[in-house]
């Protein structure tokens, strides 16, 4: 199994993410910051059934803490931009919020829209590499 995951990955933090029980070296970066805070990192714990027009879906947080869960993210393309959306319009009460690898970086290739922008416009909360301290004190 070691080794499909080394011939499936060419860099070593994501190696050690996987080994950790993470996708992405972020998340485990993530689950570390929660740790140090006090905070147990449930990682991907539940699932939030939300409905596509043609069809039901599940979505597994990445970090559930309570109704703020806070999702990682190094690519966010399309199709998370939509989830999330959907997420929010049927699930109003959940607080769902970002930390990204790089806030920055624009939505497509050529687009002027970064992460942050897209986050701006719809009203959700964001971060770049680390949970804000502001948002571990919101928990307790």
């Amino acid at each position: 199994m070691l080794l499909l995951l080394e011939a499936m990955t060419t860099s070593k933090v994501r190696l050690a993410a996987l080994k950790a029980g993470y996708r992405s070296g972020l998340e485990e970066q993530v689950a570390a910051q929660l740790k140090a805070a006090g905070v147990d990192p449930r990682f991907e714990t539940v699932k939030i059934e939300y409905t596509k027009p043609e069809s039901k879906h599940k979505y597994t947080p990445d970090f559930p803490l309570g109704l703020l869960i806070v999702e990682t993210k190094g690519r966010f393309v399309t199709a998370d931009r939509q989830k999330h959306l959907l997420l929010r319009a049927q699930h109003p009460d959940i607080d769902i919020r970002f930390v990204f690898s790089r806030a920055k970086t624009p939505i497509s290739k050529g687009s002027k829209t970064t992460y942050a922008m897209w986050c701006d416009k719809y009203g959700f909360k964001y971060a770049d590499k680390l949970i804000p301290i502001a948002w571990l004190k919101e928990l307790k």
